[in-house]
């Protein structure tokens, strides 16, 4: 994990402390994010550098003995553990190494299924407030 006491301001600025071979491989992991949702907005949250797409989306993180992909939806995890055979995963998160990182498939998979529950959140937000005013 990174150091406590050092405070990021940016997703670029976390990465400037992650081990060159680790960087590569979350750095192609943002990609891919951004990628499938290029209106996503790019934070720290909680130290960890976070998507925003109509809330929080997916996060990632290093560790020293690993990486990890945070998809912040414990209910999704039932739907894709065929997909994480061989990854240690407890969650919401999906720990992989630069050596063994998530398949490209896998991550299209989460980060378009938590689009698409971010946008029924909304949704049904935007529903519940209409409805009060009637």
């Amino acid at each position: 994990m990174m150091e406590k006491n050092i405070a990021v301001k940016d997703i670029d600025s976390y990465l400037s402390f992650v081990p060159e071979k680790e960087r590569i491989a979350l750095e192609e992991l943002r990609q891919q994010i951004l990628d499938l949702v290029p209106d996503a907005e790019e934070v720290i949250s909680y130290m960890i550098p976070t998507f925003k797409y109509k809330g929080a989306l997916v996060g990632f993180g290093y560790y020293k003995t690993h990486l990890s992909f945070y998809f912040m939806s414990v209910g999704l995890r039932g739907h894709f553990g065929q997909d994480l055979i061989g990854y240690k995963h407890e969650g919401s998160t999906i720990h992989f190494t630069a050596e063994k990182p998530l398949p490209v498939e896998v991550i299209r998979k989460i980060v378009l299924a938590r689009v698409m529950e971010n946008e029924e959140k909304e949704r049904l937000k935007r529903l519940k407030k209409a409805t009060k005013k009637t």
